[in-house]
């Protein structure tokens, strides 16, 4: 997240459903969902789960704490086992996702292929306008001989 972008932090209590808590999570000091930031994030949110009965948590949001245990520079596998021995009654502290913020990559593989192929089309006019001049120079060189 940078400097100057602020997000509510919230409490979220939760209550492990049949489907667990309803979310998953990515990030760790081990898996960077975010370039240069170790931290527990939503990736996704069960439909049917009680996060999503919640309302609250959404994806993108960072997990902070889970029952009063700081989140911080933890192995994704350590992050998911607090998860799983937390208990029946979850209370998460959560730092919502900014508006407009985009986690994970910079640009997604759509994006930077679209941008490659409109260097791409732009590039081709330049080479044939470059190939066309290097023939007439030749042919008129060829006339000087």
């Amino acid at each position: 997240m940078s400097a100057g972008a602020l997000a509510a932090v919230e409490e979220i209590a939760l209550t492990r459903g049949p489907s667990g808590l309803g979310f998953n999570i990515i990030g760790g000091t081990d898996q960077d969902y975010i370039a240069h930031d170790s931290g527990i994030y939503v990736s996704s949110i069960k439909e049917k789960g009680s996060a999503a009965a919640d309302g609250r948590l959404q994806e993108g949001d960072q997990i902070l704490e889970v029952n009063g245990v700081k989140l911080e520079d933890l192995l994704h596998s350590a992050a998911v086992d607090l998860f799983r021995n937390a208990g029946e009654h979850v209370v998460l502290k959560v730092r919502h996702k900014v508006q407009n913020q985009q986690n994970g990559p910079l640009s997604t593989r759509s994006e930077r292929d679209s941008e490659d192929s409109s260097l791409a089309m732009l590039a081709i006019p330049v080479l044939l306008s470059v190939a066309a001049f290097a023939i007439f120079a030749i042919v008129k060189y060829r006339q000087r001989m």
